[in-house]
């Protein structure tokens, strides 16, 4: 285990395990949102089904997932103690679940009334969520830049979530705003100043310990948050502003950060110590090899502006992004902090160490890598339907599966842990 972990500050194993089980149902549901709508949902961004499914996975399979992970990970990785975790849970958890399917209904429906509906239980829950770790983050004494990236990426959720709030009243309620031009930004903050700013504050952690890769560089982890940060305020600036064609501009710096991120974890991946794959660093190669794919056509549309004409680019760049960079990340992850939570919760009820089960025992590795491959074949499947809209319903079908199984997975990591605790239990009371 890495030195510095505070183990005593973990939450109780409900408080990450609650946002874990309900992220992969958000996934289904996309899934089967795509069986069933079929081809003409990926026609553009702006059909409702797109809408609905961006939405599925942003604030449904990722903000379920990523608030359970800063739940777990800032009281043991940094040492922030979140006040009354299991409490904040207990409010957060159901409110962000209310507000994802209000929205997603929302833009299903074309329903104002649901739109409307879901401001306040995002605002809220996003609100109390923000409140709590960012007041953890500023208290802990640690350092370094995985404490720094994160606190920006959670400034960056709160940005999201004001601009998405925004952008859902204006909707609702008909208000004159350039909806065009906040919807870029709100996804630019989004992917950028959020999801990949997490991703890579968990990263710089995670991928050496868990991976046995070398560190990245200290010049890279200095400089890739702020650069990022730097890019998504300057293409929110000059979108506002009305500035089209620079804004555009500013999506090739945006593409080489998404570009040289990918290819840094891809190559510590290539040369660390012990090459034994798993779930894990194949589920964190596929989303970086996605990633890098994401940055090469962000810097081809800019190049050749003709192609953003066609309105598949941009639901090609969303297939890239969504499915491909944060669901396999997402995934990845909760397949090693799933066991690690068990295993943490185990050798704390009082019995040996030697009696606390191996992390390996508490998923099976052939059911993580089986669903691994159906998650590959869907998502090779979901960014062939872009341009093949017949495979859309067979794409949505192998998603579903996919993320059921991702589901089952985790239940069944539950379920080990109920098993050994019993174990445990009774055999602490025969002593």
């Amino acid at each position: 285990m890495h030195p510095n972990l505070s183990f005593e500050q973990a939450p109780p194993i409900s408080v990450p395990y609650r946002f874990f089980l309900a992220a992969p149902w958000f996934g289904v549901l996309a899934g089967v949102l795509l069986a069933w709508a079929g081809g003409d949902a990926l026609g553009s961004r702006w059909t409702p089904e797109a809408l609905a499914l961006t939405h599925l996975i942003a604030a449904g399979f990722m903000l379920q997932a990523m608030s359970g992970a800063m739940f777990q990970f800032i009281p043991v990785a940094v040492g922030g103690n979140v006040w009354r975790s299991l409490l904040v849970a207990n409010v957060v958890q159901p409110l962000l679940l209310l507000g994802a399917l209000l929205l997603v209904a929302g833009f299903l429906f074309s329903a104002p009334v649901l739109l409307r509906a879901a401001v306040p239980a995002l605002l809220l829950g996003v609100g109390i969520v923000v409140t709590a770790v960012l007041f953890a983050l500023w208290r802990t004494p640690a350092t370094g830049m995985t404490l720094w990236t994160m606190r920006i990426a959670v400034a960056g959720l709160a940005v999201t979530v004001l601009l998405g709030s925004l952008l859902a009243e204006a909707l609702a309620r008909g208000l004159p705003l350039p909806l065009i031009e906040l919807t870029n930004i709100h996804l630019a903050w989004g992917l950028g100043g959020w999801a990949l700013m997490l991703v890579a504050a968990v990263s710089y952690f995670v991928v050496p310990m868990f991976q046995l890769t070398h560190p990245y560089p200290l010049w890279f982890a200095r400089g890739f948050g702020p650069a990022l940060l730097l890019a998504v305020t300057a293409w929110s600036v000059l979108w506002f502003v009305g500035d089209a064609p620079y804004a555009r501009g500013v999506g090739l710096p945006l593409a080489l950060l998404c570009a040289g991120f990918a290819a840094m974890t891809l190559w510590l991946q290539f040369t660390r110590r012990r090459k034994v794959d798993d779930a894990t660093s194949l589920n964190f190669r596929v989303a970086m090899l996605a990633l890098f794919a994401f940055g090469v056509s962000v810097a081809a549309i800019v190049a050749f502006p003709e192609l953003a004409d066609d309105p598949r680019a941009t639901v090609w760049l969303g297939m890239l992004a969504f499915p491909g960079v944060f669901v396999s990340t997402i995934s990845g992850m909760m397949y090693k902090i799933a066991p690690f939570l068990n295993w943490l919760h185990l050798q704390r009820l009082g019995a040996p160490i030697s009696a606390v089960p191996n992390m390996k025992k508490m998923i099976s590795a052939d059911a993580m890598t089986a669903q691994f491959r159906l998650h590959v074949l869907a998502l090779l499947l979901l960014l062939a339907s872009v341009w093949l809209p017949s495979l859309v319903r067979a794409a949505g079908i192998m998603f579903a599966g996919s993320c059921v199984w991702l589901g089952w997975n985790l239940i069944s990591a539950v379920n080990s842990y109920r098993r050994f605790r019993d174990q445990i239990r009774a055999n602490v009371l025969r002593c």
